[in-house]
């Protein structure tokens, strides 16, 4: 079942994706959203006392050993699970990094963040940033990632085991009675609850993963590295949390790209829509291309056509799914179909595999291609058992802002504005925000402005047919942060950097290696 989420990484050219959507909570001067599902409410930064009180934290020294992949090296470091009242015990956090590899100037620490919430750092600096990005950052960086609380190696949060996710993936998220409706919530309930009761990491840690956190957390590492600021390269939900950073902190900022920006004013309902939205707009661009090939599935004509054919088609999978080899005995119905499109929305490299799957599907009856790009979504792996990914995920969004739809009468109402913002994937959408609506955590935050008054420039990237994080968001961000700088990607897929533009990934690299950011307003295709 898809949920408020962004990808980790479309730059493995695999269509593996961690997760998003979250906005934020304690310690911030907040209000609830007006009619437009905005807030004026500006995060204020913590005060510089704050290091003081918290001086055993801030005072420790990794201690480095070798962790399994070449090159990298792995610590352990304390952080309070409750800052307000770190007498209630630790949290133990995950690092990982890769010392810089050039004999020239080194500029310290540039931490990474992929996405989620939920998606390894670790593994994303291991798999992709320690060793794929540009040679001469990696030359001039030690290369870091940190687990985020509840995520991964730090202290994860887990809900279901493998069969129950394989159930919860599969219930049916465009209701067509109320029968269906409490199904539905049933699904959400036991998901909520399992997280509090699977074990004693998940209950003890479930109210202290918010995004707020997880930033106090960076501050610990960056001081733990030797750092006097911070430098990091964010991408989709990772750009929420560099913001929250600089807005704790925005005196520590040292050079930060938030790519693939999300705007952390609008509230958890317009959040959904607006991302309802960008599926939309990232569909008509993949059924453009599609509909001009002798192999579309979708057949000949107009986007609009494509998009009535690809609704029909989940239509028929609602009442009669395929079968797809699976063996676990898993069929492809609506719900998993439908996740197994979106998941090829994040990178326009998956779209002859998207192509394939549903030739294969619609053609042919074979599911398999469809289920294995929902897998993929979920982090789901072949002996069936499934990364923490959508554990975590929930876990941030539910604290960091009050539910988007608390009633199926609510969803009720909004249907008709999420289906107009997507006439192929609105309704399940709109379904899927009711997720948080029996969280038994209270969330702790509200929409906000990050301002990060006296940081130095940020740069906020923005791609114009981003699905997961439109467009908009990173002008708003941008607009919001007193120093923000917009570089603007004209093109498809999530995030920018190092997806193939030249001038997008030469701006960050100049930016990443002498602190020249790009002219605001830059666009690159």
């Amino acid at each position: 079942m898809y949920s408020r989420r962004h990808p980790s990484t479309a730059r493995r050219r695999t269509v593996l994706l961690a997760a998003a959507t979250g906005l934020l909570l304690t310690g911030i001067s907040a209000c609830s959203p007006g009619s437009s599902g905005t807030a004026d409410a500006s995060l204020a930064a913590l005060p510089s006392s704050d290091q003081t009180r918290l001086s055993a934290y801030y005072d420790q020294s990794p201690k480095w050993r070798e962790c399994g992949a070449p090159g990298f090296e792995c610590a352990t470091l304390k952080a309070p699970l409750d800052y307000d009242k770190p007498s209630a015990g630790d949290i133990d956090l995950a690092v990982s990094r890769k010392k810089a590899t050039g004999k020239g100037k080194h500029l310290g620490s540039l931490l990474v963040n992929p996405g989620g919430p939920g998606g390894s750092a670790i593994g994303y600096l291991q798999a992709y940033a320690g060793i794929g990005y540009p040679q001469k950052v990696r030359a001039g960086y030690d290369m870091v990632a940190v687990d985020p609380r509840g995520v991964a190696r730090s202290a994860p949060v887990t809900c279901l085991d493998g069969k129950q996710m394989d159930a919860y993936t599969q219930t049916d998220v465009t209701p067509d009675d109320t029968g269906e409706q409490k199904q539905l919530g049933a699904a959400f309930q036991k998901f909520a609850t399992g997280c509090e009761t699977h074990d004693k990491t998940s209950k003890r840690v479930l109210p202290h993963v918010s995004t707020v956190e997880a930033a106090r957390d960076m501050d610990l590492v960056r001081a733990a590295l030797g750092d006097e600021k911070l430098n990091y390269v964010g991408a989709s939900y990772g750009t929420f949390l560099g913001a929250t950073y600089a807005g704790l902190f925005p005196e520590r900022v040292g050079r930060l790209v938030l790519d693939g920006a999300m705007d952390p004013s609008l509230s958890a309902q317009e959040l959904n829509r607006q991302q309802t939205a960008g599926f939309e707009t990232a569909f008509r661009s993949f059924a453009k291309d599609c509909v001009g090939r002798s192999d579309c599935p979708l057949g000949t004509g107009t986007p609009d056509e494509a998009g009535t054919r690809l609704k029909d088609f989940f239509t028929t999978l609602d009442r009669t799914p395929l079968g797809t080899g699976d063996p676990d005995g898993r069929k492809l119905g609506e719900a998993l179909a439908t996740t197994g499109v979106i998941a090829a929305m994040y990178d326009e490299g998956a779209w002859p595999q998207l192509r394939e799957a549903l030739t294969a599907a619609m053609k042919k009856k074979d599911g398999a291609g469809l289920l294995a790009l929902s897998d993929s979504y979920y982090e789901r792996d072949p002996d069936g058992t499934y990364s923490n990914l959508m554990f975590a995920n929930a876990a941030v969004n539910c604290l960091d802002q009050p539910p988007a739809f608390t009633s199926s009468k609510e969803v009720e109402d909004a249907l008709p504005s999420f289906e107009k913002a997507s006439p192929v994937f609105g309704a399940g959408l709109a379904w899927s925000s009711l997720n948080c609506a029996h969280w038994p955590v209270r969330p702790t935050g509200e929409p906000h402005r990050i301002t990060a008054d006296g940081a130095a420039p940020i740069v906020v990237v923005g791609t114009t047919r981003d699905p997961a994080t439109p467009y908009p968001w990173a002008q708003a961000l941008a607009g919001q942060l007193s120093s923000g700088r917009l570089l603007t990607y004209d093109g498809d897929g999530h995030t920018a950097y190092g997806r193939g533009s030249d001038c997008i990934d030469g701006a960050i690299d100049t930016y990443l290696l002498t602190g020249t950011p790009p002219a605001d307003g830059k666009r690159c295709s």
